[in-house]
């Protein structure tokens, strides 16, 4: 059974571009769904071939999740895991039946991103101090970030030539390799302009290649190894909220419609797919706008 998802992780890398991340849960998601499968257990017979896995056996294996303290949410993306897979199989002919059909996934409440405000996100840009070639190197990633509202993944993995400094932007690539030029403003410019041409020299090791990034030993920087930068930072600025590298890409998108950029132009800067999915910043903004609202209108506060 584990040689059918091989194939179908090859499917998805190759043909649909997905990221090593995406394809590391994937794989951890399917190999959990048939060790489960592969033993028995009372009322449920052992399974060898996916052809013969039905959907009491996906509900037995829901329940498992349930029972083993697993979050809705992580319940809800191996039941995706699962749906692709037989998706898959069910497409190239393997299995006769997709038994995913009717399966019912856990529902999600809506979950409202967190964003600094924008004395918090300057607290935490003022944060790297010094002339240390280290101190530059997060200085020019936090404001890249903040600038550009790019995933870590795509921030640790740019390469020198990724940046224009002449022209203002950065090239990057995110789910499924889709390619998308952001504008960096000036001030970002200036910072790594900085780091490009007077810090990551000394950083800089025989096996530093063209990645942009870099840490203490010369090798790219990893994502774990930005998390912890980041989580150091944070607290030195005192920001007691809790911040992930996504918060940065949330307060990117927050501040940007609540400035006024149109939903659509931050959808582009952000790569979402689907516009639905940058709806959800929405509510905040409009949070805001009640806000104002409130403060600015004369009858706002009448009883």
């Amino acid at each position: 059974m584990y040689d059918a998802v091989d194939g179908f992780l090859g499917h998805m890398k190759v043909e649909r571009g997905v990221s090593p991340h995406t394809l590391s849960a994937y794989r951890n998601d399917l190999r959990q769904l048939a060790g489960f499968l592969t033993k028995p257990s009372k009322g449920r017979s052992r399974r060898s071939d996916w052809g013969q896995v039905d959907e009491q056996d996906l509900t037995a294996y829901v329940l498992m999740l349930h029972s083993s303290g697993y979050s809705d949410a992580t319940r809800a993306r191996k039941v995706a895991s699962a749906r692709s897979f037989f998706g898959f199989l069910h497409d190239e002919g393997a299995i006769p039946k997709d038994p995913t059909e009717y399966l019912k996934s856990p529902r999600l409440g809506r979950s409202l991103p967190s964003a600094l405000t924008i004395e918090e996100m300057e607290k935490l840009l003022e944060s790297p101090n010094g002339s240390a070639p280290e101190a530059w190197r997060d200085r020019a990633m936090l404001e890249l970030l903040y600038a550009c509202g790019m995933r870590v993944s795509e921030l640790v993995s740019l390469d020198v030539d990724a940046v224009d400094l002449q022209e203002g932007f950065v090239r990057c690539f995110g789910k499924g390799a889709k390619e998308r030029i952001i504008p960096i403003h000036p001030d970002a410019v200036n910072i790594l302009n900085g780091y490009i041409n007077q810090a990551r020299p000394r950083l800089a090791s025989a096996k530093s290649g063209k990645a942009l990034f870099l840490n203490h030993r010369g090798a790219r920087l990893t994502r774990q190894g930005f998390w912890l930068l980041l989580k150091a930072h944070a607290k030195h600025a005192s920001i007691a909220a809790k911040v992930s590298p996504h918060t940065l890409r949330h307060s990117f998108a927050t501040h940007l419609l609540r400035g006024g950029a149109p939903l659509r132009h931050v959808q582009e800067l952000l790569g979402h797919a689907s516009i639905t999915t940058t709806q959800v910043y929405t509510h905040l903004t409009s949070e805001h706008v009640r806000s104002e609202y409130d403060e600015a209108h004369p009858r706002a506060g009448a009883a």
